[in-house]
């Protein structure tokens, strides 16, 4: 996956373990992640936790602000019950997550993550799971919510808890695989449209008049 760009957005109070053992995962299988930080004071520390507990936290990679979706592959959004709800109440979230489902990219929501997609006008029709404290919000939403560990439905992957990590990884780590295979196909086939298009005519098929 040399070459993938991933983004991840957080906000005070993630779940440290739901943006550490993803971003080892995607990292370990060859893609690039970066961190993007709300405001400049967020580039030097977005504060994790572990529950209740304060955790490590992260820095920011670049400033939200800054980023656009044509850079990156797909999209991490960590849980915890803070981050996320201050996420679905910025406007630039909400429009970074919409952008990146819309365009049909991978996009990886876990725990509470979920809640942004309701608020960014993503969520109804889709087959998904989350932290079961949220699932009443993602079925008003139009959502069909399932109590799995993981759920893929088409770009999005869903999972519900830390417990659910293992699987949560190899699901994301598989999906990007599968785009950048699919990517590839696509730019064989048109290679080999392109070739086809400037050979001479064969022989047999010339036109006699």
């Amino acid at each position: 996956m040399a070459g993938k760009r991933v983004a991840v957005i957080v906000s005070d109070g993630f779940e440290q373990v739901e943006l550490d053992e993803p971003v080892k995962a995607l990292r370990e299988a060859g893609a690039t992640v970066e961190v993007l930080a709300e405001d400049e004071e967020h580039l030097e520390r977005i504060k994790g936790v572990k529950h209740l507990d304060a955790a490590e936290g992260t820095k920011g990679d670049r400033l939200l602000e800054e980023a656009k979706v044509e850079d990156f592959d797909a999209l991490l959004v960590p849980g915890g019950l803070a981050s996320p709800d201050a996420m679905r109440r910025s406007q630039r979230h909400l429009d970074l997550v919409r952008a990146f489902v819309e365009a049909g990219k991978p996009t990886f929501v876990i725990c509470h993550g979920p809640w942004l997609l309701p608020d960014a006008g993503v969520a109804e029709g889709r087959r998904l799971t989350s932290w079961p404290a949220i699932r009443k919000d993602l079925e008003r939403a139009g959502a069909q919510w399932v109590d799995e560990e993981v759920v893929v439905d088409k770009n999005l992957v869903t999972s519900r808890m830390p417990d659910d990590i293992p699987a949560f990884n190899d699901a994301i780590v598989e999906m990007l695989r599968s785009a950048r295979e699919e990517e590839g196909g696509a730019r064989g086939v048109g290679r080999a449209r392109s070739a086809q298009a400037s050979s001479p005519m064969p022989r047999c098929f010339a036109v006699h008049r």
